[in-house]
């Protein structure tokens, strides 16, 4: 199996994820702008909710996606309000033929006060747990 960890973030929560989950996969987190060039079984896509949506950057980065080379997506975030993108990055995704994984994380993150010190280090265990629990479920 072979894997990629891309992120969007504006506070440097989702980076902490994107972190955690690409040293168990062993592979480098890198930022939206960085796209995926080699041939990938699972995208772990790092993203939030930001107005009530997915950022237009997120939405831009999963449309230029080329389902030849993405498998499946995995979802995955830190929000201070809304929990999950799913439905919004799945709905996106769809549009140029790359299912997701049913499966994802989500997690509380700061915001302006709220969630104070979140993700934080219980949350980055958390994150590391799932990764290594997907690479179990999908053959590694």
């Amino acid at each position: 199996m072979k894997y990629a960890v891309r992120y969007y973030t504006k506070t440097g929560n989702t980076k902490k994820l994107a972190d955690a989950i690409a040293k168990v996969l062993d592979v480098e987190a890198l930022p939206l702008s960085e796209p995926v060039q080699e041939k990938v079984d699972l995208l772990f896509l790092g993203n939030s909710y930001y107005a009530f949506s997915i950022d237009p950057e997120v939405r831009d980065f999963v449309s230029s996606l080329d389902k030849e080379k993405v498998g499946k997506i995995v979802n995955f975030g830190s929000a201070a309000m809304l929990n999950s993108t799913y439905k919004k990055v799945k709905a996106t995704a769809a549009k140029v033929g790359i299912p997701m994984l049913e499966k994802e994380f989500h997690c509380k993150g700061e915001f302006k006060g709220l969630h104070k010190g979140r993700p934080n280090e219980e949350d980055l265990k958390a994150a590391a747990e799932f990764a290594k629990n997907i690479m179990e479920e999908n053959g590694k």
